[in-house]
């Protein structure tokens, strides 16, 4: 821990640092350089380094984060109340992949303990899911889930879990409009997750708008053996049990209990004969996310998260980065690095959607920030951006997914993809489970439980105080960075090296631990009737 007053700069232009002591300074505060607080600056929060004018920049990042709206003295505390934020970033003229490629030499000889699908992706864990089809059924799935938790898991060791998709969506919307085939697509590729060992199972009302033929029509469930494509039969097309509540052989409550208990020790049965193989750890697909941000996201656990992207690149791995409102304002840093022309259009593409589907909402990106994240010292969208987008690390962007679409929809196979999602935690995290992650790692300043059913969560703190305070809760402290404890090169390997024991099942996150899982939220553009 850092003993005297300590700022971090982020980059030698910017005018400004946050001040990285617990709890904040009081004014009058000296540091070794001879600034001296004209007024008490909480933790993680500006400090002006020079005297700031009136309309002048307030850099951070290197970047103009905001404008002064009065003059700002050296030594003062620059808060959001004294910035004026800069218009979004035009997405025209914007640089298309014209950042050479850094060189990432292989990582070679990595391995965790995984579950090998037959479409050729693999599980870190064995779950039995249980598709539904509308939210109606949610409670009949649950009650049904419980009983098979208490009765028949205990008879399959080798299945970590039963889980039920549940959702908000199904029935009172306006499924044939052209937006509603995100949330269908969505619930369609979760079901499909590694970690479900390709066994759908479908809990149906029987009336709702979304019929199981049409969540699941012919040839969405095609899975292919790539360990025998030379083999005649190879691809084939899998089949899935749909328990339709309504159907008339269903008399009383507890026979609709029995039907879905029935379909589902037989999906067991196959789950429980499966066992862990020792697999490449490119065959890990890792999401990365962040919630409850602060000023310290961008300088301790997004920057260490951004070196495990680089390795896991460098293992053949996938990662995946999201969240739209929160990378918008880096958009030319995003286009510039991406493979190709298309790849940068893309990203532009669904940039433009969004500023749209904001648009119909009469707001705009600035909606994002939370007074979280604004007392733990982000000023605004500009300034959280810069910090959310070092997730990504240094590869160059290889892919883009549309909301609800999965990696192989694209023909991606590997290398750092972004995932356009909106920011909300949950919603953000439901579509990266349809993407086809089988590992999720969140960052948090603030502090958060979340945590997923679906895929382990790996959560990381940005600052050691919330890491002592939280310390059943938080995996990995990158707050020691802040305090000169680690570097972000030994936190990044920290946490590569953690995730293969958790994709491995070695090692429990606290989220499993506790049993601590969010809810799926599918994002639905298209109006509700």
């Amino acid at each position: 821990m850092p003993t005297g007053p300590l700022t971090i700069r982020m980059h030698e232009r910017d005018n400004v640092a946050i001040v990285a002591n617990d709890g904040g300074l009081p004014a009058g505060t000296v540091f070794p350089d001879g600034l001296t607080l004209v007024e008490r600056v909480p933790q993680g929060h500006k400090v002006a380094l020079v005297d700031i004018g009136e309309g002048e920049a307030v850099r951070r990042y290197d970047v103009v984060i905001g404008r002064a709206l009065r003059a700002i003295p050296r030594g003062s505390w620059v808060h959001e109340r004294l910035l004026e934020m800069p218009e979004a970033r035009s997405l025209e003229g914007l640089p298309v992949a014209t950042v050479p490629p850094p060189v990432l030499p292989p990582l070679e000889g990595y391995t965790f303990e995984g579950y090998r699908n037959a479409d050729g992706s693999v599980g870190s864990r064995n779950i039995l899911a249980i598709t539904t089809t509308v939210q109606c059924v949610a409670g009949v799935v649950g009650f049904a889930v419980q009983r098979i938790k208490q009765e028949l898991l205990p008879r399959f060791p080798n299945v970590d879990d039963v889980v039920s998709l549940e959702h908000t969506y199904g029935c009172g919307v306006a499924i044939d409009a052209p937006d509603a085939i995100v949330p269908i697509r969505t619930l369609r590729n979760i079901t499909l997750n590694p970690n479900f060992g390709n066994e759908v199972m479908v809990v149906s009302l029987g009336c709702e708008k979304l019929q199981p033929e049409r969540l699941l029509p012919p040839g969405s469930l095609a899975i292919v053996d790539e360990r025998n494509v030379a083999d005649v039969g190879a691809t084939e097309e899998a089949t899935f049990d749909v328990v339709c509540l309504q159907d008339e052989a269903h008399v009383g409550f507890m026979s609709m209990i029995d039907s879905i208990m029935a379909t589902a020790e037989e999906h067991l049965e196959r789950l429980n004969a499966r066992r862990r193989e020792t697999v490449p750890a490119s065959a890990l697909v890792v999401g990365v996310q962040c919630g409850g941000s602060d000023a310290f996201s961008g300088v301790t656990a997004n920057p260490a998260v951004g070196f495990c992207s680089d390795l896991l690149v460098r293992a053949g791995a996938t990662v995946m980065f999201s969240e739209v409102t929160e990378v918008r304002d880096g958009i030319a840093q995003l286009t510039s690095r991406a493979t190709t022309p298309e790849v940068a259009e893309a990203m532009i593409r669904e940039m433009a959607w969004y500023d749209a589907y904001l648009g119909r909402g009469r707001v705009d990106r600035s909606a994002n920030t939370t007074p979280g994240n604004k007392k733990g010292g982000l000023s605004n969208i500009v300034e959280k951006a810069m910090g959310s987008i070092v997730k990504s690390g240094s590869a160059p962007i290889s892919g883009v997914l549309s909301p609800g679409e999965k990696l192989r929809d694209r023909g991606i196979e590997r290398g750092l993809v972004y995932a356009a999602t909106p920011a909300s935690d949950f919603i953000c995290g439901t579509l990266q489970v349809a993407a086809g992650v089988n590992l999720h790692v969140f960052t948090t300043g603030r502090g958060t439980p979340y945590g997923l059913a679906e895929v382990p969560v790996i959560k990381v703190a940005t600052r050691s105080d919330l890491a002592r305070r939280w310390h059943d809760l938080m995996d990995i402290n990158a707050g020691r960075i802040a305090d000169g404890e680690a570097s972000i090169e030994e936190v990044g390997w920290e946490l590569f090296r953690f995730m293969l024991e958790v994709a491995s099942g070695r090692k429990k996150t606290w989220a499993e631990h506790w049993k601590l899982h969010n809810a799926l939220v599918l994002f639905n553009p298209a109006p509700v009737t």
